[in-house]
């Protein structure tokens, strides 16, 4: 188990093949020389990641972490990728869906592939967070095989596990990259991690 603020995250997972820990950190925003941290997180890949990024053998995790087609590349690389957000600081799933909605839009706007169909699939998932209330220790799993489409799953404590399928690919792409997006991801501290891991395993 690797601690993440006092969240637990297990050092292998499970989709259909077995995914590491690669990367872990924090969401969380600095009022008044206050850090209050909202979400831990947890990025976990397939091993065979490594195969699809052996342009990037030898360089530091400094480099790395500097060098957003690193991060496309990890974006992009065909392998089953599942990332686990677990709540630290309460608050209304609304608020937690507005900001992926704006993160996704702004993103497919920027490379022009927001179209009626992207739209249609961000609007469900601004719908499934919308009535949902993150309570401490709350989890959300973004789950990616390798098909282009997504699964979401939000489980609280007292209720029944909730699913959607993203089947927009481009929207897929998008909500990884909220966060593995390299400089513009969510969490430069996950970014830092995952750089760290990737250094250390490419110079093997």
């Amino acid at each position: 188990m690797i601690m993440v603020d006092d969240v637990a995250f297990a050092s292998e997972l499970t989709l259909t093949k077995p995914l590491a820990l690669w990367g872990t950190g924090l969401t969380d925003i600095e009022i008044h020389f206050l850090q209050i941290k909202y979400n831990a997180i947890g990025i976990y890949l397939e091993k065979d990641v490594v195969s699809h990024l052996s342009s990037w053998k030898g360089k530091s995790a400094t480099e790395l972490a500097d060098d957003d087609t690193f991060f496309d590349a990890l974006v992009s690389a065909p392998v089953e990728k599942l990332f686990r957000v677990v709540v630290i600081k309460e608050i209304k799933g609304a608020q937690y869906g507005v900001q992926l909605e704006s993160a996704v839009r702004e993103r497919l706007v920027a490379v022009d592939k927001y179209e009626e169909e992207e739209e249609e699939a961000l609007e469900k998932v601004t719908d499934f967070f919308q009535i949902k209330y993150f309570k401490p220790d709350s989890v959300v799993t973004f789950s990616f095989p390798t098909s282009g489409k997504a699964e979401i799953s939000f489980v609280t404590e007292g209720k029944p596990e909730a699913k959607l399928t993203v089947e927009n690919a481009n929207v897929t792409e998008m909500i990884q990259k909220w966060y593995l997006g390299g400089s513009s991801a969510v969490s430069p501290s996950t970014i830092k991690s995952l750089a760290e891991k990737s250094a250390a395993v490419l110079a093997q």
